[in-house]
């Protein structure tokens, strides 16, 4: 089964609540019944929320998020606090001088652009003060 990228981890507009829930709980290390058992409630409805069949209620929904460590608004919507995004497989053609290499090119690009955003922010300074 290949990857998925990180680009397409539970993207807001294709996903579901029950995928989300599912999701945050498997990122979790947990079983629908661990997550049941701890929630306090019955599997089936467990089960139920994953499948989009019923949605928790509010105390419930705000202790799922505290025991997955996802905020509110992403369980509902997918936007927000979510949890990390799957790591990406190790290309083994991949060296460390290869790894290198690419975090020197983003060093600098990362200075070119602290260094474009100094002079902005002198610009901006002096067109402010000629008001």
């Amino acid at each position: 089964m290949p990857a998925k990228s990180t680009d397409e981890w539970f993207d807001p507009t294709s996903t579901t609540f029950g995928d989300r829930l599912a999701g945050a709980r498997e990122d979790a290390g947990m079983t629908q019944d661990q997550l049941a058992r701890r929630l306090g409630v019955k599997l089936k409805s467990l089960e139920r929320w994953e499948n989009d069949h019923t949605f928790p209620r509010a105390n419930h929904l705000s202790m799922l998020a505290g025991l997955l460590n996802v905020s509110i608004p992403w369980l509902l919507s997918g936007e927000g606090a979510g949890p990390n995004a799957p790591r990406e497989e190790a290309d083994p053609e991949v060296t460390i001088h290869d790894l290198l290499r690419e975090v020197s090119a983003l060093r600098g690009l990362m200075d070119a652009a602290a260094e474009r955003m100094t002079r902005l922010e002198t610009r901006l300074e002096a067109t402010l003060e000629r008001g």
